[in-house]
């Protein structure tokens, strides 16, 4: 169980709800924790592998559709990172990724192809998701006729915002914007069709993109349980909330406390921090077709 990464050799570039992520000069190593959030707050107990799951998930996606975006990675391999102490390579590996250091986009790229989450808390109250129109007859986890781009401003604190395209294009220009609209309907495309063949329906997903030497590229992480809403297809049914394979048992159960969403949580009972795991291992075996050792 990682909670919090030190590592000796190397400045912590910067320290999210979940990853460490360290400077290599022009490079930057990625690690995954075992933290957990909800409701913005970092829970005090970890979810055992949950880092190296997500970090596997992504290296799926990554290679799995390298021919539609290039991405940042360059090893997950840790022996191949000089500096690091035999203490810290074992602590990695598995949970760890070097990637190429670009200049982040400053907006999420979000594909919703069914109506779920914000986007159908909008849809009730206006028949728009971003500023898109939408028809009238769509009931919860209805799928669109077609996905939709619906970026978000990222927020470093707090919820992320969401924004019309023409919002983003201001954020972003007008050609950068079209560029990972199409980038980011594309990926999300081939990632719905891939897991429909594994019995999962790709609900919406997130996307971040980065600017190395001209390019845009794909980077951080990539269709995982955190970013994504994975439904189970032979549950499917609109009209309301699906199967998922996220954290929504933990938020489930924080919501029956008196817990007012600050910090500190509350602790967490063994069977949520159990069940919680068991989603991510599931999730990491439908995706990859591969068993969690």
């Amino acid at each position: 169980m990682l909670h919090t990464t030190n590592l000796s050799s190397f400045p912590l570039f910067r320290r999210g709800k979940v990853r460490d992520v360290y400077d290599l000069g022009d490079r930057l190593l990625m690690v995954a924790t075992d933290r957990i959030s909800a409701f913005d707050v970092v829970m005090d107990e970890t979810i055992p592998d949950k880092g190296a799951l997500l970090t596997q998930i992504s290296a799926y996606w990554f290679e799995t559709l390298a021919h539609v975006v290039p991405n940042h990675v360059i090893t997950y391999d840790m022996h191949a990172v000089e500096g690091l102490t035999d203490d810290e390579r074992a602590q990695l590996q598995g949970r760890s990724v070097v990637v190429r250091k670009t200049q982040p986009l400053p907006v999420e790229c979000v594909v919703r192809g069914y109506l779920a989450g914000s986007g159908w808390k909008e849809y009730q109250a206006s028949h728009t998701v971003c500023g898109v129109d939408l028809p009238a007859g769509y009931v919860e986890s209805s799928q669109l006729a077609e996905p939709i781009f619906t970026p978000a401003t990222k927020a470093e604190e707090g919820h992320d915002e969401n924004i019309s395209f023409a919002q983003a294009a201001t954020i972003l220009g007008a050609d950068v914007a079209a560029q990972v609209r199409d980038y980011s309907i594309a990926l999300y495309n081939a990632a719905l069709g891939d897991v429909a063949s594994k019995g999962l329906i790709l609900a919406d997903t997130k996307f971040e993109f980065g600017v190395i030497d001209g390019e845009i590229i794909l980077i951080d992480e990539a269709l995982t349980p955190d970013s994504s809403r994975y439904w189970l297809a032979s549950e499917y049914a609109p009209g309301t909330s699906q199967y998922n394979f996220d954290k929504q048992m933990l938020r489930d159960w924080l919501e029956t406390t008196d817990w007012n969403k600050a910090y500190p949580p509350p602790h967490l009972p063994q069977t949520v921090v159990d069940g919680t795991r068991a989603k991510y291992i599931e999730a990491y075996e439908r995706i990859t077709g591969r068993t969690w050792q």
